[in-house]
């Protein structure tokens, strides 16, 4: 029974330890020594074939890459299809995920050794280029969930996005009676830096983190830091400047999230817009064949 005990509290505990490994170090890197090994055998035919013209999409080697390539999108391409099966072993999602990122970067070989470096302007060439577009954008897409999570939770504070909001809203609510006893011409700034949308600029602001039109900054200007100021501008300077920090906070959360999840928006209409092109492709090839 103890024996049967510890061999149990063993697997947890190496199950625990597997959980807190990347999915790019999953099993020790097994699928990048596959997919080494793939572009190596396919590098080596290619180069050990003696024959000329060199092989390309037509020949017999070309074909067998391109089966080996089509088999491999249409596999990579079912990954968010798998992501909403939750399963352990062999086939966890972390493991699908590893050999999604590494089986993926062999496609270029793959893909590239297909063509016989051979480049037109044809629906074979626009699959290819469609294939780079995926791959570059997925290599962003790894390399921003591999950094950027990170910020995200250091820049949260321990807040949610709901607190954030709060958090301004409160300050709004302190600004608003402080400007009270201001004159009209610095009352108004105030007043429009309270109007102002805290997600206006749209996607290229989130993107970049500017904001040129900021009301606020613009309001801040206009309460220089002095001594023996008045009282009222005094608090309003130290609220504004409260604010301001405030909507950064925000801003980098938003240019974060912006970040992570813009890769997407290409990674996945691109891969849709491959899949057309492939089985343009292929068709194409049988048909003229």
């Amino acid at each position: 029974m103890a024996t049967a005990s510890k061999s149990r509290f063993s697997q947890d505990e190496r199950r625990r330890n597997a959980d807190h490994v990347s999915f790019l170090k999953h099993k020790k890197f097994r699928w990048l020594w596959i997919a080494l090994l793939l572009c190596v055998v396919t590098g080596l035919g290619y180069a050990l074939i003696d024959q000329e013209p060199r092989p390309n999409g037509g020949s017999w080697y070309g074909y067998t890459l391109g089966t080996i390539g089509l088999g491999l999108i249409i596999w990579l391409s079912l990954l968010g299809i798998r992501k909403r099966n939750i399963s352990t072993g062999r086939w966890s999602l972390k493991a699908w995920t590893s050999a999604h990122v590494y089986l993926g970067l062999a496609l270029i070989v793959v893909g590239t050794l297909h063509t016989g470096f051979q480049i037109g302007w044809n629906v074979h060439t626009l699959a290819y280029i469609l294939m780079l577009i995926v791959i570059i954008t997925g290599i962003y897409g790894v390399i921003v969930y591999a950094t950027l999570p990170s910020s995200l939770s250091t820049n949260r504070k321990e807040m949610t996005r709901a607190q954030m909001l709060d958090a301004l809203t409160a300050l709004d609510r302190q600004l608003e009676s402080a400007a009270q006893p201001l004159d009209r011409d610095k009352s108004n700034l105030v007043i429009s830096a309270l109007g102002q949308d805290v997600f206006y600029g749209g996607a290229l602001a989130r993107l970049t983190g500017a904001y040129p039109g900021c009301a606020t900054s613009r309001a801040l200007k206009s309460f220089p830091e002095t001594n023996g100021g008045l009282a009222a501008e005094e608090r309003v300077r130290t609220l504004l400047t409260k604010r301001a920090d405030q909507l950064d906070q925000i801003r980098r959360q938003l240019r974060i999230r912006a970040l992570l999840e813009i890769w997407l928006f290409i990674h996945i209409p691109a891969t849709i817009a491959l899949l057309a092109a492939l089985l343009a492709h292929v068709v194409s090839v049988f048909y003229y064949w």
